[in-house]
Formats: C-alpha cells, sequence, structure tokens
C-alpha cells in the first residue's frame, strides 16, 4: 500500500489497495491507521458492490443507520446522496462534522462515488487539529470548559436534506434531535485535540445566552475552516473518501447545477466526545 499526502494539514490517497479482494487484518490496520495520521483518507478505482462497499466499513468499525434517510434496497446502513439535474441544493452543502445532534456521533464516515458530474462537486475537508492548535493559549484556556449544543434543526442545513427526505425519508424520525458535546473534544485514539462545533449544528453554548454565545461561535466557524487547515477532493467514478468525524469536517462543493451527482454514504458508529 502506497500513501501520498495531497496537503498540509490533512489528507492522503491510499493506492495499491483492492478493496473488491477484501482486507485481511494487517491490511485493514494499516488503512486505519493512515486514517488516524491523515484524518482523511482517499481510494480511487474502487468499483465495489454495496455488499463489497459494506465488508470495507465493517473492517473499518461498525456501520450504523442515518437518522433521516432510508438505506438503498437490502442495505440499511448504506444511504444514496445524491443532488438531481433540476434541483438546486445539495445534500449535506455546508461546513459540517455529521450528526453531531446525536449523543454518540459517528467514528468517521465513508462516500464511495457512483455518478459525477463533468466538473465540479469536489469535497473540501477540514482538519480541526489545525484549527484548534492554531488558537491562541487564552483562548484554549477559554473554550477549555465549554460545552456546544447541537440540534438537527438549524435551517442552514435542513433545506440541504428536503428533498432526500421527501424522496427517501424515514416516517419514525423525530422532528430534531439535540446534543450538548464539548467544544474542544479529545481524540479517543489519539489523544490530540481538536475544535467539535460547526456552523451546520452547533445552535449555542451551555450556559450562554444566544446574544453571548453567538460572536465567539462566530470567531470558531470561520476560524475552524481557513484554507490552510483544509484539502480539497476532485472526485471521479468509483472512488472513496474516508474522513474522521471526531477531528474533521467536511463540506461538498455545490457548483454543478444541470448536473447529476450520486454517492452511497456509510456512517461509522462512534462515542460519546469527552
Amino acid at each position: 500500500m502506497k500513501i501520498r499526502k495531497i496537503a498540509g494539514a490533512l489528507g492522503a490517497e491510499l493506492s495499491d489497495v483492492d478493496l473488491a479482494c477484501g482486507l485481511d487484518k494487517q491490511q485493514a490496520a494499516q488503512v486505519r491507521q493512515a486514517l488516524l495520521e491523515h484524518q482523511v483518507i482517499f481510494l480511487r478505482n474502487q468499483d465495489l458492490t454495496p455488499r463489497q462497499f459494506l465488508a470495507f466499513s465493517q473492517a473499518m468499525g461498525e456501520p450504523v443507520e442515518y437518522p433521516f434517510v432510508k438505506g438503498i434496497d437490502g442495505f440499511p446502513q448504506i444511504i444514496e446522496v445524491k443532488k438531481l439535474e433540476h434541483e438546486k441544493s445539495n445534500f449535506g452543502g455546508i461546513w459540517h462534522s455529521d450528526t453531531t445532534y446525536l449523543e454518540q456521533p459517528p467514528m468517521g464516515s465513508m462516500l464511495l462515488s457512483r455518478e459525477v458530474p463533468p466538473y465540479g462537486g469536489d469535497t473540501l475537508f477540514a482538519s480541526q487539529y489545525a484549527a484548534y492548535d492554531a488558537l491562541s493559549d487564552t483562548m484554549k484556556s477559554l473554550l477549555a470548559d465549554l460545552k456546544g449544543v447541537s440540534s438537527s434543526a438549524k435551517a442552514d442545513v435542513s433545506k440541504t436534506r428536503e428533498d432526500r427526505i421527501k424522496e427517501g425519508g424515514k416516517q419514525e424520525a423525530p422532528r430534531e434531535y439535540r446534543a450538548e458535546h464539548p467544544v474542544v473534544r479529545t481524540h479517543p485514539e489519539t489523544g490530540r485535540k481538536a475544535l467539535f462545533v460547526n456552523v451546520a449544528h452547533t445552535a449555542g453554548i451551555k450556559g450562554m445566552t444566544d446574544e453571548e454565545s453567538a460572536p465567539l461561535l462566530r470567531f470558531l466557524f470561520e476560524h475552524q475552516v481557513k484554507p490552510e487547515f483544509t484539502c480539497r477532493f476532485v472526485w471521479e467514478p468509483n472512488a472513496i473518501a474516508f474522513w474522521d468525524n471526531r477531528c474533521v469536517q467536511h463540506n461538498p462543493v455545490n457548483d454543478y447545477h444541470g448536473f447529476r451527482r450520486v454517492m452511497h454514504r456509510i456512517t461509522l458508529r462512534g462515542d460519546t466526545p469527552a
């Protein structure tokens, strides 16, 4: 297996890996270690069936169902993330960490490209290790004991999933999830600290009024996605992106109106942030 970094802050492409053949324990450990080291990893030329894609995810962790959208036929843990030719909003089209409104947000998520537009539709990723490390010691001290309040009902992100919920939403899904998590979390495997707020889901800070928390959150939202903390992945068919949701945010760029983009996504079970 070969590993090539693609940016300074995070991101690496893995080659000479054939997921269709499955991974043995040693190979799975190598891929998992690459994820921990580089925060998001990419594998191209992976023409996988849903069963093979699921098998890869099971080698990396425990796949779980997404709370708002039903899975594809026969595979409840695999959801289709798509934007069709006539649609203007894209699913999750805002900087975010996945489902931080859950008590146990995902360890990671992975996307497999099925159809890509002729141009555009790249995904941006941002290292929340790098964002935290760049803060002043005074700001780190201020944030150390704060808890962010996450909601699934923030307007900016709710509208990006409307089309998918109309088409494949879960009838039993509640209207809103809410959870409180540390503004700075410690990664359970690496021990590194990372910012754990995001503009899509973090609605406030526990114990603060909206007027008090708004300027602090606005600063963090702008700081944590500075260009020097990011990498960009240009999709092609049969490519996989696998990111560590505990220390990475992502943002799918919505710049391909009139074209179709179809992905399969699997989310892996996480733990309670601390």
